[in-house]
């Protein structure tokens, strides 16, 4: 199987904690050179030093703040105008807060919109030009099983994600002719400061404890336990390598079998 990505540069988003950095050493150890991006340059710093370098990659980082459209637009340009040759791209930024859908304001939609849909949008277009000249490209989205299965009590992050994977689908079709591949990671519950805050919020609204509630969360879980990060991201890790090829549009959910659906 060729895993091997020597001389292929990613971009991964998100990657200072979670899923996002788990991802990119994963990336670095089948020998690409990988830029990560969030807002904090102190976890960036900290990070990169995490990546392998054991194929003599070159590992650098991006300070963006994704809730502000114009900072990323702005970090992405500055950095392509170095470095323009870009081979994969992972998008990943995290969630919206909780709460009924019913309960939640119009501008937390339009928030999230921008931050999931419309960076997305703007990231794709500017790395897919060297995508189609080597004539290799791979866009991995991490999203959430929601995708899927709507998680009660996510109500925007429900909706933003479901519009992600409908982007993401439509991507696959208009690119795949050019070697570009597009495909959907869907974690489930999996052990990361995100799922801390499910606890919390649901430990309020039950009038349960966090133990409970996690007992509970694990209990519906086929494989009885939440999944770590690595295992999450060895998926992302695959779709970006040369073995994946032919995968395109696929929305695969890493939950333990949690999902429900087909």
């Amino acid at each position: 199987m060729n895993l091997d990505l020597t001389g292929k540069t990613a971009l991964v988003c998100g990657s200072t904690q979670g899923i996002g950095l788990a991802s990119a050493v994963e990336i670095a150890l089948l020998g690409a050179n990988v830029t990560l991006v969030a807002r904090n340059e102190e976890k960036l710093r900290e990070a990169v030093e995490d990546l392998d370098t054991s194929l003599g990659q070159l590992h650098r980082y991006i300070v963006a703040d994704f809730s502000d459209h114009e900072n990323v637009k702005s970090a992405i340009e500055n950095y392509l105008r170095l470095c323009p040759d870009v081979h994969i791209l992972v998008n990943n930024t995290g969630g919206p807060s909780g709460g009924p859908i019913i309960e939640a304001e119009t501008d937390q939609f339009l928030k999230t919109f921008q931050m999931h849909v419309i960076n997305n949008q703007f990231l794709v277009q500017a790395v897919v030009p060297s995508m189609k000249k080597e004539g290799f490209g791979r866009i991995v989205n991490i999203i959430s099983t929601s995708v899927k299965q709507p998680i009660i009590g996510l109500g925007v992050s429900n909706t933003i994600r479901g519009a992600v994977a409908s982007w993401a689908k439509t991507l696959s079709l208009e690119l795949g002719q050019f070697g570009i591949t597009v495909n959907n990671v869907l974690p489930g519950y999996t052990e990361t400061a995100r799922l801390d805050s499910v606890f919390e919020m649901r430990s309020k609204s039950q009038g349960k404890t966090k133990e409970q509630v996690a007992d509970e969360l694990k209990a519906s879980i086929p494989i009885r336990r939440f999944s770590e990060a690595k295992e999450v991201a060895a998926a992302v890790a695959f779709f970006t390598s040369p073995a994946a090829g032919s995968i395109s549009g696929v929305s695969l959910a890493v939950d333990g079998g949690r999902t429900e659906s087909l």
